[in-house]
């Protein structure tokens, strides 16, 4: 990245992809004290079907109530990919994590481009390992998907509490692994959604990731022979709150078929920013509202973003 900021603004169409970037007629110049609040959506139909032919025309946005200019716009989606893999690797995973791990060998040959985007690999479930720092590298993450594995005996045997640390894995990789990226920016999160143990709450994990501006793919992928808990529903919220969406592993939708869809709505969304038209005077959470002008569209995006001061 540019160390100037200016530099950095100015260099947005190239990032997002000079054949699809749209400015309005009134080209902004964007000065130094400008920050630029990046949202992302995803429109579909009422059926569910991915629209993407809209324009910046097409969308209306507003910040705390008040309308604000979408000074840049992009259809195509070509920023590089910045994802992680969260795996719950807890004894409730045990019968399932083999499937998980032949999807993921699938998802990341389908999703990696070697030559822009990189990904990374974390376990959660008595304690938080990242399996696999940031990397580009198809063959580094095949090598090490191997080894995300449930709790040994022996480790089962020197735990002392813990349980499942859904949100601390949460806020970990929200705070060390992608809260300086500059990419577009996703959790997928594999899991039954069980939590025991964190330190952190279902709040702190959601304010992580929305500081971090951060996606949250949830997954629900549960062993029927384990009690269920709330689990479904803290996976509706991480994705909710997030702009993303949660999905269930069944008969009907195979985990494989559901790695496609996150490819899919991945390839597909709209990338847009603005610079708000009240500058933050201290840092601060602000709601946002992303809609469109034709009726009978549902857009998925994030419902506020961490303004920093």
């Amino acid at each position: 990245m540019q160390n100037s900021r200016r530099q950095f603004l100015l260099s947005a169409a190239s990032l997002l992809g000079a054949s699809s970037l749209a400015f309005g007629q009134d080209e902004a110049t964007f000065s130094t004290s400008l920050n630029v609040v990046d949202v992302l959506a995803t429109v579909r139909t009422k059926k569910n079907e991915i629209v993407r032919d809209l324009t910046k025309d097409d969308f209306i946005l507003t910040e705390n109530g008040r309308p604000q200019t979408i000074r840049y716009f992009s259809k195509e989606s070509e920023l590089p990919l910045t994802v992680g893999l969260m795996i719950d690797t807890s004894m409730s995973q045990q019968k399932v994590l083999e499937s998980e791990r032949t999807a993921s060998f699938r998802f990341l040959d389908q999703v990696l481009r070697e030559s822009k985007d990189k990904l990374f690999v974390m376990q959660f479930d008595m304690a938080v390992q990242l399996r696999q720092t940031l990397t580009s590298s198809r063959q580094a993450l095949e090598d090490v998907l191997p080894y995300v594995d449930t709790p040994t005996r022996r480790e089962l045997g020197l735990q002392n509490g813990g349980g499942t640390l859904l949100f601390d894995a949460v806020v970990k990789a929200s705070n060390d692994v992608l809260k300086n990226q500059k990419n577009r920016k996703a959790m997928v999160v594999l899991s039954d959604g069980g939590e025991n143990g964190s330190t952190a709450t279902l709040m702190d994990a959601i304010e992580a990731a929305q500081r971090a501006d951060s996606l949250i793919y949830s997954i629900l992928f549960s062993d029927s022979s384990f009690p269920g808990g709330d689990g479904r529903s803290i996976l509706q919220r991480l994705s909710k709150e997030t702009g993303a969406s949660y999905w269930e592993v069944s008969k009907k939708h195979g985990i494989e078929d559901i790695y496609q869809s996150i490819e899919e709505e991945l390839r597909s969304q709209y990338s847009m920013g603005f610079v708000s038209d009240q500058p933050p005077e201290i840092s601060e959470f602000r709601n946002l509202k992303l809609t469109t002008k034709q009726k009978g569209l549902v857009v998925q995006t994030r419902e506020r973003y961490w303004a920093k001061a």
